[in-house]
């Protein structure tokens, strides 16, 4: 008999039971037993065990799974129920399966993975179930892996290995033959690749990859970063060859194609550590007294055409990605930081967007097509910030005339319902090895917003020149930036929240909303809360993605949107030159299935992008507070789970855990419908938002966690309070064993070479 048959009453409890008892019936569907007959399967003699046996069958009939066909004889109902999903574990082990077919996510204990990761494309069987009961099931077969490399730390012994996983992605170690350690050593960061997992065993097997480095090492640690969110850090040398063979001479003939900008003045604004230059303004004054304003942007599809190695390359990648302290580009520094650059005082191809617009900054005419340009000046937002600000410069009066437009468009695209997130964002000082020196915080001033201005000008016209048709018409296929209207239920429960600390929303209507929920971050600045709602704030918007289906961006109130301004970084924007220079010519419509394929790979592509973008953050934090254990700190609580509850410092914006089981003084309990810990006799509760002084005790940098003791908190709630809860997060329903705190997005970016405008 297998091990698990022979457990006593003792040794098994009522949910174990439950599987087993499912496992022989289901196994079993034509025979009937009674619970004698079971009890002898599972080797259990004991009269309390037998009685149990009796329950959970009484139970499982009420659940509709068994069918009583005597007394005390049950048989298996045979209704049998497949669906077809995604794994998403949790940090317990158990899963749930997200699945187009369910309206409720589907609960699959740890048992019943078989071997299922997150990410897994799955098909599950339904357990049948009373109407009271969450949905439940086990995994039948693995229809796509979403992951078969991991990271991790290497344990050797003289016999075999194991590959500790330092991510949360897979909760069994590897085992590694120590013939295919590929030279890995003791304690060592590798990447390994699962090669089988037999079905009789609880941990895989796998072999390495490539060894990372020590661990603790910066260089280690981003790469590891890279590795576990499967994105690449080098160039293959096939594509970086194609790179090279692109002559940086202009060819004469396509000069003569082009619309001359050279000789009227043009400059670009970028953060001072930039190196991709991809978007550029001219200005000239026309003889009516409008403005010319040029939007130019690298023409990066002159130099990467369609399905080329280059192309493939790109369109894999689908973005760069922007680390702590660097910058994995989309496309090889031959063109990301050489020919596509838009640099100072050379030639330069573009693709432009130019509007001629009155003094009100209304588009009185609009122009685009593929351009020539020469930059007379380079200037970091810094420098035009000073000007702007009243100091002097060259080009100040075009400086000066393009932001009292720019904040003119802004003024209208409010009145309109745009929504202003202008969050703080948290930086780094890094010094030449990568570590964290000091942490400090920046707003957008008014040169980001000049240069934020005209390129939303342009990504909106682009994607109206396109979209926008006569009635009656059908628009070609182009891809759309869209951003979907908030759920009604995420924003009842946001206005619950935000309401413990004294605001609230107007939701009865989209421009209710938008005016309401400005106000609301007027009246959070500088407020200790400020950076917790503002991050549950955007998390209660739908979450912004690449589609050929155009249902406006909710967010900036535009009926059309692309995103045409950053080709050197983007892979959509590249995708919408094509389609526009197609259209331009009079050519047909593109196959729209094929292009909202494309949408949904650079949609996921930007998604893990940013996963990896947090975590690089999340390191940061932790080995800048890594020098710092015992020292107090003043936070407030951004989120609360069955485990503790997570702080975030007021001054540095580091968020770490205070353990449920370290809280004295009283037995303390997650209120799970009121998101709150509350003490069993004393009734002391700790809740979002409530200021705490902490003591940092522990920075565990392979798990990326931080660990605080209460020190003292300012809180004096006594009783339950009224039920909040936080906005679920985007794409994903609330579940009883998930975070339900911000989630893993850490806090807001930290110096990621800045050059990664906001994407809207």
């Amino acid at each position: 008999m297998p091990k698990k048959e022979k457990k006593s009453k003792r040794d098994i409890g009522k949910k174990e039971l439950h599987r087993l008892l499912y496992d022989i019936f289901s196994g079993n569907p034509d025979q009937n037993f009674n619970y004698k007959q079971l009890a002898q399967r599972l080797g259990i003699k004991n009269m309390n065990a037998k009685q149990l046996i009796m329950t959970v069958l009484n139970e499982m009939k009420n659940d509709n799974m068994l069918t009583e066909e005597s007394t005390g004889v049950f048989k298996f109902k045979v209704n049998t129920i497949y669906v077809t999903g995604t794994i998403d574990l949790t940090a317990k082990g158990t899963a749930y399966l997200i699945s187009d077919d369910c309206k409720e996510d589907v609960f699959i204990p740890q048992v019943g993975l078989n071997h299922a990761l997150n990410g897994d494309k799955v098909k599950v069987l339904l357990y049948a179930r009373s109407s009271k009961r969450r949905p439940e099931g086990e995994v039948v077969e693995i229809l796509e892996r979403k992951k078969e490399t991991f990271v991790g730390i290497i344990q050797c012994s003289k016999q075999y290995a194991f590959l500790v996983p330092t991510g949360k992605q897979l909760p069994y170690d590897i085992f590694i033959p120590l013939a295919d350690l590929n030279g890995a050593k003791d304690g060592e960061k590798a990447i390994v690749k699962i090669t089988e997992w037999p079905e009789n065993q609880k941990n895989p097997v796998g072999k390495v990859l490539e060894v990372l480095g020590t661990p603790g090492d910066n260089d280690t640690e981003m790469n590891a970063i890279m590795a576990e969110y499967e994105l690449p850090v080098q160039f293959p040398a096939s594509v970086e060859r194609a790179a090279k063979k692109i002559k940086d001479v202009i060819p004469a003939e396509e000069i003569k194609k082009r619309r001359d900008f050279r000789e009227i003045t043009t400059f670009t604004i970028d953060p001072k550590d930039a190196k991709d230059f991809d978007d550029a303004l001219s200005l000239q004054k026309l003889k009516n007294g409008n403005y010319e304003v040029g939007v130019h942007i690298a023409d990066v599809s002159f130099y990467v055409t369609p399905d080329s190695v280059l192309d493939k390359e790109a369109y894999t990648r689908a973005t760069s990605v922007y680390l702590v302290d660097r910058t994995i580009p989309m496309l090889p520094e031959h063109l990301s930081n050489g020919l596509c650059s838009l640099r100072p005082n050379e030639e330069k191809l573009c693709f432009s967007a130019v509007f001629e617009l009155n003094d009100k900054a209304e588009v009185i005419n609009q122009w685009f097509g593929r351009t020539i340009i020469k930059s007379n000046r380079r200037f970091t937002y810094e420098e035009a910030q000073a000007m702007i600000e009243g100091g002097e410069g060259d080009y100040k009066e075009e400086i000066l005339t393009l932001n009292d437009l720019a904040q003119k468009l802004r003024a209208v695209r409010f009145q309109n319902g745009a929504i202003a997130f202008d969050r703080i964002e948290v930086r780094f000082d890094i010094d030449e090895k990568g570590k964290p020196t000091g942490v400090y915080f920046k707003r957008s001033k008014e040169a980001n917003k000049l240069i934020e201005e005209f390129m939303l000008l342009a990504n909106k016209k682009v994607a109206e020149r396109i979209g926008k048709v006569k009635e009656g018409q059908k628009a070609k296929t182009f891809v759309y930036r869209i951003h979907e209207q908030p759920n009604t239920e995420k924003l009842e429960d946001f206005n619950r929240f935000i309401a413990k600390f004294g605001y609230r929303l107007r939701t009865s209507t989209p421009r209710q909303i938008s005016s309401s929920m400005n106000k609301l971050m007027e009246d959070v600045q500088d407020r200790p809360e400020q950076n917790m709602i503002e991050t549950l704030a955007i998390r209660t918007m739908a979450k912004a993605a690449y589609s050929t289906v155009n249902v406006g961006h909710y967010g900036l109130a535009f009926d059309y949107y692309s995103h045409f301004t950053s080709p050197i970084r983007r892979y959509p924007d590249v995708m919408t030159h094509r389609l526009l220079q197609r259209y331009l010519d009079g050519g047909r419509s593109a196959n729209a299935e094929k292009y909202e394929e494309m949408c949904k790979h650079c949609s996921d592509m930007e998604q893990v992008a940013s996963n990896a973008e947090r975590a690089s953050i999340k390191y940061k934090q932790v080995e800048f507070m890594s020098d710092k254990l015992g020292e107090n700190f003043m936070g407030t609580i951004s989120g609360v789970t069955q485990w503790g509850f997570y702080v975030e410092l007021n001054d540095t914006k580091c968020e770490g855990l205070v353990a449920i089981n370290e809280l004295e003084g009283d037995y303390y309990e997650f209120d799970e419908e009121n998101y709150c810990i509350v003490g069993r006799h004393h009734r002391k509760v700790y809740q979002l938002g409530d200021q705490v002084l902490v003591k940092v005790v522990k920075a565990n940098l392979v798990a990326r966690q931080l660990d605080f003791a209460l020190v003292e908190s300012t809180s004096t709630t006594t009783a339950a309070p009224a039920k909040v809860v936080p906005p679920k997060a985007s794409g994903h329903r609330q579940r009883p064993e998930r975070k339900l705190r911000r989630g893993r997005r850490g806090n807001a970016p930290t110096r990621r070479k800045e050059k990664k405008r906001k994407s809207h």
